[in-house]
């Protein structure tokens, strides 16, 4: 290979930037999506809550419900037309969204653009079977901080566009970008699919069972849900935890956007050294050290975030928890992409993604009712409990997580 843009590196650097705008895409509608539905009718204060709720959850429930079977599909005929297939749609689905008047036609391109998702977890699954196994650490670190930072960084850039553009031209924007997006994907990404040999309806048993360790799998899925909830379940209530820490006096919506952003910033940081780290320096054990390191230092950074008392010491340690989330998801990945049979590397891909977006949808249900229930501190201590939890089931779950400084193989 020749050339510092050739061949996997390529790939990834085109389905980096694909990534990001598909996070950035399904994220940045959240600092104004209720101002945009109240847009669409003369809503009741209970209405607009309401519609609003559904509006903001439809999209990752369909996620949640289609990726599987996309997934499964990515598997038979290739994970390149599944990046054409997603982006393509999402490009002129959320490009619809700056045209319409009427909440259940929102609604329903909401609800399209859940059935339009797939891009991440094919991006993840191409580069996980296209690029070399010595440095398949570091390219799945990389890319995570595509889709992590465009998730994280999303809301504040789609404040920024609906403040100086409007709403409506942000969702129109946002559709360009993902147009482009398809066709850098068209034209620079490369794959050299092969389809299993074996057919589908020969494999004997269910998806499970076609893996040499099952429980690690089902872990892992998990742990990615409840990462994800436990990054979303701040979201509803970020923005409101800023302002009582404010006083009321300031600029509230530019440091809350900050403070959402912080997240991004340091994972974009940490992720690809975390990844390099595993590939230059024995990846079992690095894997092994970064997932416990991760769920520990996540849950040692959430707890004092409910006590906190100046916007300051807030923002540091959300910057701190970017850094956890730059150690965990890129660890899911390759632990996921090393327990998987090449052939159905798309399936567990998506059902990662799956797993992701019912966290999401949870996190940001949870996270609005324990506030009600418990205050805004209440939402940082569900959270680290959550992972605590999740923690343990990992020790229990995957025993080679015991033992992070030992020298062994994950599986």
């Amino acid at each position: 290979m020749k050339g510092a843009l050739t061949g996997w590196r390529r790939n990834l650097a085109v389905l980096w930037l694909g990534t990001f705008i598909a996070g950035m895409g399904f994220s940045e509608v959240m600092p104004f999506l209720s101002l945009y539905v109240g847009q669409m009718g003369d809503f009741s204060k209970n209405e607009l809550t309401m519609y609003s709720g559904i509006t903001y959850a439809v999209t990752f429930f369909v996620v949640a419900v289609v990726s599987p079977l996309w997934g499964k599909l990515a598997d038979r005929r290739g994970r390149k037309i599944m990046l054409l297939r997603s982006s393509l749609g999402m490009a002129f689905v959320i490009g619809a969204m700056g045209f319409v008047h009427n909440i259940w036609i929102l609604i329903l391109l909401r609800f399209l653009q859940g059935l339009c998702a797939g891009y991440i977890p094919n991006a993840s699954a191409l580069i996980a079977t296209e690029t070399p196994k010595e440095s398949s650490g570091t390219a799945i670190g990389i890319l995570t901080t595509g889709y992590v930072s465009g998730n994280l960084i999303g809301p504040i850039l789609g404040g920024v566009l609906a403040q100086v553009f409007s709403i409506r031209l942000t969702f129109i924007i946002t559709g360009i970008l993902l147009l482009i997006v398809f066709v850098l994907s068209l034209t620079l990404v490369h794959e050299s699919f092969k389809p299993s040999d074996a057919p589908i309806a020969k494999r004997d048993g269910s998806l499970l069972s076609q893996f040499k360790n099952p429980t690690l799998i089902i872990t892992l899925l998990v742990s990615t849900m409840i990462i994800q909830m436990g990054n979303n379940s701040i979201t509803p209530i970020i923005s409101l935890y800023v302002k009582e820490l404010m006083h009321n006096v300031g600029p509230i919506t530019v440091v809350a956007g900050i403070i959402a952003a912080l997240p991004g910033i340091s994972t974009l940081l940490s992720a690809p050294r975390l990844g390099r780290l595993g590939d230059h320096r024995g990846a079992d054990r690095i894997l092994v050290f970064g997932f416990v390191f991760g769920f520990v230092f996540a849950i040692l950074m959430y707890f004092p975030q409910g006590f906190v008392s100046s916007v300051w010491t807030l923002g540091l340690l959300r910057f701190m928890i970017g850094i956890s989330d730059g150690a965990l998801f890129p660890t899911v990945q390759t632990l996921l992409s090393k327990n998987t049979p090449r052939e159905l590397t798309g399936t567990i891909f998506s059902w990662n993604q799956s797993f992701q977006a019912a966290g999401s949808m949870l996190g940001s249900l949870l996270g609005g009712a324990v506030s009600g229930w418990f205050d805004y501190n209440g939402v940082f201590i569900f959270t680290a409990l959550s992972l605590l939890l999740n923690f343990i089931g990992v020790l229990i779950f995957i025993p080679s997580m015991r033992h992070p400084f030992a020298k062994h193989s994950v599986d």
